[in-house]
């Protein structure tokens, strides 16, 4: 048995032996019941959400990616593969037997975690078959997600024709669920954006929204959702007695807004931008301890991670910095997944661009390789970023370094 196999509660169970902590120890120092830590040692609970892997892993005082058995080595360039994911999306049979549901529950969970991770070189090892495992159940639920993980991958390496082609697989899987189809919705919002296609993905993104959320009370969101085809513009909707439900529904609504944000300020509209980024900050002030089913990462530091992008997105570079400089120093910061923040200092590296400190960027980038490499190695837009800032004479170290590692030269 490889290390990628062993379950990741046997992991957490090594690890607390070694620590010399008892089953209470841990669960005291976690906050969390015995027969939880006993559950999650047997492989009775899952363990699928990334802050609670972070909590186990700063208690154990091991690195996240030891618990999960994965490699910290990560090789630069596209990994190989997206052929592979492109013939299992092109794929209209089904297996001849469907895969056991809550195996196929365990594999959705460790790929969004793989995701998370920013270890794309293994996902995309893993999705010809995660598909076609999801392709072959009868759950609308994971198929949904199995394409969405695929989509938000094939963004990440720059395939965003075959993003947007799985983004469409997940709308037409979530069928008439109104949730799952608002967080297909997320996916395809995406594509089209990495497609610059941004008023697209604003006429998808917005209606979606003002699906899932309670409606706007200003007469301007009325008439943007109108003017980009909103049917359910004027449509009540009965938010009395906010249940389960409805909280994930704010999560993912929440999201849909924050895109929406980033599409309007990719077709110029910073007013339109500003105003959906004020309406996602009054979804994000409003969740109080939900569970995040659909891998958004919805909340207030999403929010405010999105107001310096879209300052950057109109120029204002100056305010995107300080912005910049206050949010990262956020303990929600540091709470984020690899792949969130990776992304994140990415962008921030080109903001450093537009006001031409090269040693900001760089130093963004070192950071963002740090905490995520794939997002510095992989991703093709990363690597316009590194080969801009390396041309400088003399080119900042690390990014020196980190050109040679992905084989561009001066």
């Amino acid at each position: 048995m490889t290390s990628d196999d062993i379950p990741i509660g046997r992991r957490v169970a090594s690890w607390r032996v070694r620590r010399q902590m008892t089953q209470q120890m841990l669960a005291d120092r976690l906050r969390r019941s015995k027969s939880w830590v006993d559950k999650i040692e047997r492989g009775v609970r899952p363990l699928d959400r990334y802050s609670v892997i972070q909590d186990l892993a700063r208690v154990l005082r091991v690195d996240p990616e030891l618990l999960l058995g994965q490699p910290r080595s990560t090789p630069a360039g596209t990994p190989d593969g997206v052929d592979d994911i492109r013939a299992a999306l092109a794929r209209y049979d089904t297996p001849q037997a469907p895969p056991r549901m809550d195996e196929l529950r365990r594999q959705v969970g460790h790929a969004w975690l793989t995701y998370q991770h920013a270890h794309y070189g293994q996902l995309v090892r893993l999705l010809p078959g995660l598909l076609a495992a999801a392709q072959g159940a009868r759950s609308a639920e994971l198929l949904v997600q199995a394409y969405r993980i695929t989509s938000s991958l094939l963004v990440k390496l720059g395939e965003a024709d075959l993003a947007w082609l799985a983004a469409d697989r997940a709308m037409a899987a979530a069928g008439d669920d109104p949730l799952l189809a608002a967080a297909a919705t997320i996916s395809v919002g995406q594509a089209l954006r990495a497609q610059d296609r941004d008023r697209l993905a604003l006429a998808a993104l917005l209606p979606a929204a003002n699906r899932v959320l309670p409606r706007p009370t200003h007469s301007a969101d009325h008439e943007v959702s109108e003017a980009l085809g909103d049917q359910t513009a004027h449509k009540p909707h009965d938010h009395g007695g906010e249940g389960e439900g409805d909280r994930r529904g704010r999560a993912v609504g929440g999201t849909l807004l924050v895109q929406a944000a980033l599409a309007a300020a990719g077709c110029g509209e910073h007013r339109r931008a500003d105003e959906l980024t004020d309406r996602a900050a009054g979804v994000a002030a409003s969740l109080r301890g939900y569970d995040d089913t659909h891998r958004t990462g919805f909340g207030p530091i999403a929010v405010d991670l999105a107001r310096v992008v879209s300052a950057a997105q109109r120029g204002d570079a100056d305010e995107a910095l300080r912005r910049h400089l206050t949010v990262v120093r956020r303990e929600a910061w540091r709470r984020l997944p690899a792949e969130y923040r990776g992304a994140y200092l990415v962008d921030v590296a080109r903001v450093y661009l537009q006001v031409s400190d090269l040693r900001g960027a760089a130093r963004a980038l070192v950071d963002a390789d740090s905490v995520a490499p794939a997002e510095v190695r992989c991703r093709p837009l990363a690597r316009t970023v590194i080969a801009e800032i390396a041309h400088a004479n003399p080119a900042p170290a690390g990014v020196a370094r980190l050109a040679t590692l992905v084989g561009l030269t001066r």
